[in-house]
């Protein structure tokens, strides 16, 4: 008789621009294969061959090309893609799945700083998300003006052009901000918020704690 696998948990890191979620998605993924944890990393929008080809519409050119229902409706086509080849097939598989941005992030970016409606965009998530929930919310928390200017920096080092975000107001990446901090108190038993100011590991540090103490990883 096969043995049935136990699926695996839903990360997801969530935050502003240049808040560090990449680095400390790719230290967390490492620390729990150390734990004997096989794990995944993913992104959004992305993390499918037809979600990244949605991913270069909505992060390059100009600020205002899109409507904001129109963005929210790409972003969701793209979950969508997402979840039904990669995030479900890797979590059938008893694969943890630590992901660069989901949902909150179209509820930050699109709600709160472009103001679709939360009805609008729950909407959506109920027709696209297959029901999925993540396991456990990251938020990782940084003054506008800090992460803005590490990501442009960063951007500057690798010769990006995925800035189209980075490129808007500060008032919009303050919404974001507020918009985070929002989603983290309204559903307290799956975000946590973490402090990304400091060292890699220090915020590193902080990351692991939360992940071992929500599922009970040996801290070593």
């Amino acid at each position: 008789m096969k043995t049935k696998v136990k699926r695996g948990k839903f990360i997801t890191i969530e935050g502003g621009e240049g808040s560090g979620k990449s680095t400390q998605i790719s230290i967390l993924v490492n620390r729990l294969q150390e734990e004997g944890v096989s794990a995944v990393k993913t992104r959004e929008p992305g993390g499918a061959p037809t979600s990244d080809a949605i991913r270069s519409l909505l992060v390059s050119g100009e600020i205002s090309f899109w409507e904001p229902i129109s963005e929210t409706m790409l972003h969701f086509a793209a979950r969508h893609e997402h979840i039904i080849k990669t995030i479900n097939p890797s979590l059938d598989k008893g694969l943890w799945v630590i992901s660069d941005r989901f949902s909150d992030s179209t509820m930050a970016y699109q709600g709160y700083g472009q103001g679709v409606s939360k009805s609008i965009i729950d909407s959506l998530y109920t027709i696209t998300a297959d029901n999925i929930e993540p396991d456990l919310t990251l938020i990782l928390d940084l003054e506008p003006e800090v992460g803005l200017k590490r990501a442009v920096d960063r951007n500057v080092s690798l010769s990006s052009n995925e800035d189209r975000y980075e490129r808007m107001d500060i008032e919009f990446h303050r919404k974001l901000r507020k918009g985070f901090l929002d989603i983290a108190k309204n559903n307290p038993t799956r975000c946590r918020v973490i402090k990304a100011q400091g060292s890699l590991d220090d915020v590193s540090v902080r990351v692991w704690k939360e992940v071992s103490q929500k599922f009970l990883i040996k801290d070593i």
